[in-house]
């Protein structure tokens, strides 16, 4: 095997790969006798059937296997022999090859680059933090409690108002007839919550018990039913009972409705969940710090192929975007070759801090334990209550969706080892800066990153 490297550009390589004929025609025939020794031949016993029949039969399928293992071991041949790390699946042509000749063919490969990477020690960050003030806690009480509001029957001559539950039987018709779906008994509606057509709750408020109204609106013109939509309809309203709202009370009483055991575990219980909601704020905001001084302090070529793939992903989820109506403000007037132009900046910020944690994680052996991706998959399944079982099959059924849960943690881990050895020092902020501040700042991470939404805090990251 003849191997000779015909360009060296930066971090593209390219190979002229020659493979004698002989070698090919060895590789046949030791595969044709491994064929040889199973195959059933009307008329001879395995491994008794002649090379010239097996040739005939199986030869284009092992001529097939063989350069393809050729090609394959040739170029992982001259990948080793130069020291390089593929960043993408190498492109192969064969130029040249015919039964009974020598094997030729190029490769093209973009490698991984070197990556020199800072004293971690040498870098300093605030972590902001906020605290959880009784005024907060108190707030958070407050609407549990509101969430679990009862209704009692409203007095005789109570008129409806906002936040009060009409109970109504209705019947709606279009140009006098009925029309299927817009009837109902017994429905209990609560006024302001705008869970009906525009303009029929408010054409109900001010009845009382026991009322009949006529109510008239228009459907939306973009509802689902084609019939309805921008259709002017009445409907028959009969108000069957009227009932307003009961404050639930903070107290030991609503704890034990939620199944504590009084009013100070229930606090506990949600000062505890408001604090773990901060600290995944923080740990987004020093992430984020983070990974901009790491994109600050290293610099290297990336792999134009990977950033093309990146850009490619970024750029189609830009216009279905578009073509939905959910642009990004900050991009909308903007020219393609402007958007183009920042996108790819993105992109290639993002495959730079990919790589850059990659390495890290590969100088200090750091790897996924099964009990991470247990514990993933675990999380996972709690986002789908009474549905536990499925999620776990579906993840062990699917390696594809199992990978996917590997990337987020691998990332986590080397941000932890990083951390560890940086300087972090907290910072006391507000409430409101702390939540504030992720909208307003770069992506909190490479994975993050490659997301589409909020491209306008992203597109700040590239500047630092």
């Amino acid at each position: 095997m003849q191997v000779t490297q015909t360009n060296a550009d930066g971090l593209k390589h390219e190979f002229k790969v020659v493979i004698p004929a002989g070698h090919l025609e060895e590789q046949i025939q030791t595969r044709l006798v491994e064929v040889g020794r199973n195959a059933r031949i009307p008329g001879f016993r395995p491994g008794k059937v002649p090379m010239g029949l097996l040739r005939k039969k199986y030869g284009p399928s092992v001529m097939g296997e063989v350069v393809e293992s050729a090609v394959n071991d040739a170029t992982r041949h001259a990948m080793d022999e130069h020291k390089l790390r593929p960043a993408l699946q190498p492109k192969i042509e064969i130029t040249s090859f015919k039964e009974g000749g020598d094997l030729e063919f190029t490769v093209a490969v973009e490698a991984l680059p070197d990556v020199a990477i800072m004293e971690f020690g040498g870098l300093t960050l605030e972590k902001p933090v906020a605290e959880v003030t009784d005024a907060i806690l108190d707030e958070a009480l407050q609407r549990i409690a509101a969430g679990r509001e009862k209704t009692e029957e409203a007095p005789k001559k109570h008129a409806a108002k906002s936040g009060d539950v009409v109970v109504i039987n209705f019947l709606g018709k279009l140009d006098g007839e009925p029309f299927d779906g817009g009837k109902a008994e017994g429905y209990s509606l609560k006024l302001g919550s705008n869970t009906f057509i525009p303009g029929f709750e408010d054409q109900l408020v001010g009845a009382k018990s026991g009322d009949d109204r006529v109510v008239k609106v228009n459907f939306p013109a973009d509802y689902g039913a084609d019939h309805l939509a921008g259709k002017e309809v009445e409907f028959e309203v009969k108000v069957t009972e009227l009932r307003q709202p009961v404050p639930a009370t903070v107290d030991d009483a609503l704890a034990k409705e939620l199944g504590l055991d009084d009013l100070e575990a229930l606090k506990k219980a949600v000062k505890d969940e408001i604090e773990r909601d901060y600290a995944g704020l923080s740990r987004a905001h020093v992430k984020r710090a983070l990974l901009d001084q790491l994109a600050t302090h290293h610099e290297f070529p990336v792999p134009q192929g990977m950033v093309d793939f990146e850009f490619d992903g970024i750029w189609k989820q830009l216009e279905q975007d578009r073509e939905q109506g959910r642009l990004d403000p900050a991009d909308q007037g903007k020219s393609d070759d402007d958007l183009k132009a920042e996108y790819r900046a993105i992109a290639d910020r993002r495959v730079r801090l990919g790589l850059l944690l990659s390495e890290v994680a590969r100088q200090n052996n750091i790897t996924i334990a099964q009990e991470d991706l247990n514990r993933a998959v675990v999380a996972e399944a709690r986002k789908f209550p009474g549905q536990e079982q499925l999620v776990f099959q579906y993840y062990q059924k699917n390696p594809d969706a199992m990978n996917n849960l590997k990337a987020p943690i691998f990332e986590e881990k080397v941000i932890d080892f990083i951390l560890e050895l940086a300087k972090v020092t907290e910072k006391k902020v507000s409430l409101e800066e702390l939540q504030q501040d992720p909208e307003a700042a770069p992506a909190a991470s490479a994975a993050d990153e490659a997301k589409p939404k909020k491209r306008a805090a992203k597109k700040k990251a590239t500047e630092a």
